[in-house]
């Protein structure tokens, strides 16, 4: 699903070809007020789970799911380990735990070390979905303060998803989209009215959801 080189600009009709089976999004500093400017375009109709994570304390209750939830047109939760992961729906991280995608399409939340001294980490959740979904899958990394997100980003990459980073030169704090552009080239720049614009037309239609267990059935049987 991958395009090759970036562009700081693009319109929704350049990327309606795209029919991911998830969407993470990822930032820190300045996170909060740049979701409510993208979340803010999703459609009435949306079909597609979208992972969101900001870095926060871990000594603090995350209340992004509460703040959001009125905000949006679609139902919003906190990810809760063991959950389902449902279609049309937002999902935000929750404090002081990781939070990972497992390959039955589940939430996981697990007390490892923390990643760019970030529980939860981006990388963590964006790494593991990009196991899960592989090329069903688009990154978006939007403001922050440190590197956390550029290697999640370059893990969906290289599985073949879709990257979107916010456009350094509007981002708050412009440390975390100028890794991940450093660290593997996204498929797009964005302003976030871009990315907006973006998340309207691609979350109106989910990619079908393959059976892993078959198809790692169907490999046992042919080995």
């Amino acid at each position: 699903m991958s395009v090759p080189g970036a562009s700081i600009t693009t319109t929704a009709s350049d990327t309606t070809s795209l029919r991911p089976a998830a969407v993470v999004i990822g930032g820190s500093a300045g996170g909060v007020d740049a979701l409510l400017g993208v979340l803010s375009a999703l459609p009435d109709g949306m079909q597609v789970p979208v992972i969101c994570m900001l870095h926060m304390p871990a000594s603090r209750e995350s209340r992004l799911a509460e703040v959001f939830a009125p905000r949006l047109p679609v139902p919003v939760r906190e990810a809760a380990d063991k959950q389902p992961i449902e279609n049309a729906t937002v999902y935000f991280a929750g404090s002081g735990y990781h939070l990972s995608v497992e390959k039955d399409r589940t939430f996981s939340l697990s007390c490892e070390p923390p990643v760019h001294f970030a529980r939860p980490a981006i990388d963590v959740l964006m790494s593991s979905a990009a196991d899960v979904y592989g090329d069903e899958l688009v990154g978006i990394l939007l403001t922050g303060a440190n590197a956390d997100g550029a290697a999640g980003m370059a893990d969906i990459r290289s599985r073949g998803g879709f990257t979107v980073v916010q456009d350094p030169g509007e981002a708050q704090v412009p440390t975390m989209p100028r890794a991940a552009i450093a660290a593997s080239a996204p498929d797009l720049i964005l302003s976030l009215a871009g990315i907006g614009q973006l998340l309207q037309a691609i979350t109106l239609t989910v990619a079908p959801q393959q059976d892993s267990t078959a198809e790692n059935d169907d490999r046992m049987e042919r080995s």
